[in-house]
């Protein structure tokens, strides 16, 4: 299975958040000029469940980083960016 969306160079290191054998998430950031945070269904990757991008100004988090990993602790995601870390969750 493989979404429909495509990262440019390099490319993205996935992580998964699950609740034991559901609620699977594929998370995914998006190096570039502008970083973006990705959440997939892991079930149906062409389900995009979050695209921190299309969620307001205060979402975004500001160029990229080659080799990002999204790391997923206690509800939150931690995205590493060239000059922050960028937390996520509610």
């Amino acid at each position: 299975m493989r979404s429909s969306g495509t990262f440019p160079y390099p490319g993205a290191t996935p992580s998964v958040s699950a609740n034991g054998t559901s609620s699977a998430i594929v998370w995914a950031a998006e190096n570039g000029p502008v970083g973006a945070l990705h959440a997939f269904n892991a079930g149906d990757l062409g389900q995009e469940l979050y695209n921190s991008n299309q969620s307001g100004a205060t979402h975004t988090f500001g160029a990229g980083n080659k080799f990002i990993t999204p790391m997923i602790a206690h509800g939150h995601v931690y995205v590493g960016t060239t000059s922050r870390v960028a937390a996520f969750g509610l």
